[in-house]
């Protein structure tokens, strides 16, 4: 595909040929979620375990013929400056990286935003990366994951957490400790390639098909927490969930995970009434009376996809038997070991 469209890109790009892409995982968060947010990490420190997955988000980063800024993501951009940039992500990154002309921009994602798998995070680590190669520059996946979250967080004020571009940046599964001062410690889960394969096997995946706001479910938990301190009490539950989690993978015992997920599930609920609804109540009920030891929505919740931890097969069947049928199709997403990387890199000819 992306050879394709080099050549495709040919006749914008000079010779010879500078050129890099980066390849991204999307994540699942598989416990702590929640507690990567400013509001509640700067009084608490959060922890999260996530787990990057086999869906990808892939950043074209080339030099054009031309003197002015090319890009193309779910738009297009022509812009004689940065200052001219719509996209506010890939405007700072440009502004940060210091790439202000004769400059391509290209992305494709392989799941929308409306999945909940944390896309924007994807997307600013793998722009990252490319950039500071295109740049001839080193960075670190610490690095790469903090200056993310720096643009996101910090110069764009979005309400989001720490936890997407970390571990977009790092790969694998990883728990991340979030301290007070925003400080984040990464650390691989020491988990046996077994009792990965079981989760693996156990976890199940359907899309709500509702489409909602990341940023307004996150907003509206941080407003909550200003005026209802029984929300950080929730949050400190879902953090205690999380560090149990964390003993249950590494000692081999996945089925207790399935039923934290359920207790996860009843404390998230009341940090936010925009994460659940009617629809969402009754699908979650029902996969839980057809055999689910416990589920929740992947991301900041409202919306996207429902993950299910199912550990009996005739369950299983009935779940997607009765799921797909619905209209709620399935989508199979295996784990990824391998962090935001430089696929191709032709920069002046070399690889």
């Amino acid at each position: 595909m992306w050879m394709h469209l080099c050549r495709l890109m040919s006749k914008h790009i000079m010779h010879p040929i500078d050129l890099i892409i980066s390849k991204t995982p999307f994540r699942i968060s598989l416990g702590g979620g929640g507690t990567d947010l400013p509001f509640y990490y700067e009084k608490e420190g959060g922890f999260v375990i996530s787990s990057a997955i086999k869906k990808f988000m892939y950043v074209l980063v080339a030099r054009r013929v031309h003197p002015n800024i090319l890009l193309s993501y779910s738009k297009s951009e022509l812009c004689e400056s940065v200052e001219d940039v719509k996209h506010e992500i890939i405007k700072e990154c440009l502004k940060y990286t210091g790439l202000t002309d004769h400059l391509v921009v290209l992305s494709h994602a392989e799941l929308g935003s409306e999945y909940g798998l944390g896309s924007s995070g994807s997307f600013t680590v793998g722009l990252l990366n490319s950039l500071f190669k295109y740049n001839q520059k080193d960075i670190t996946n610490n690095e790469l994951g903090s200056l993310a979250c720096h643009v996101n967080m910090d110069i764009l004020k979005q309400p989001s957490g720490k936890q997407d571009e970390h571990i977009a940046a790092f790969g694998n599964m990883m728990s991340f400790e979030i301290k007070k001062d925003g400080n984040v410690i990464a650390k691989p889960l020491a988990i046996s390639s077994e009792t990965r394969q079981t989760l693996q096997n156990n976890l199940l995946f359907f899309h709500t098909n509702i489409i909602r706001s990341s940023a307004e479910v996150l907003q509206n938990q941080h407003e909550n927490s200003l005026r209802d301190p029984e929300v950080f009490e929730h949050l400190n539950k879902i953090k205690e969930i999380g560090l149990k989690t964390k003993k249950y993978f590494e000692n081999g015992n996945v089925d207790e995970f399935g039923l934290l997920m359920d207790e996860h599930w009843h404390e998230k609920r009341k940090t936010s009434e925009k994460i659940s609804n009617q629809i969402i109540d009754k699908q979650y009920e029902r996969a839980k009376n057809l055999g689910a030891l416990g589920g929740k929505i992947i991301g900041a919740g409202g919306g996207g996809l429902f993950m299910f931890y199912v550990n009996n097969d005739e369950s299983k069947n009935n779940i997607r038997k009765e799921f797909n049928s619905s209209g709620m199709n399935e989508i199979i997403l295996p784990f990824e070991e391998t962090g935001s990387n430089i696929i191709l890199n032709l920069l002046h000819g070399s690889q």
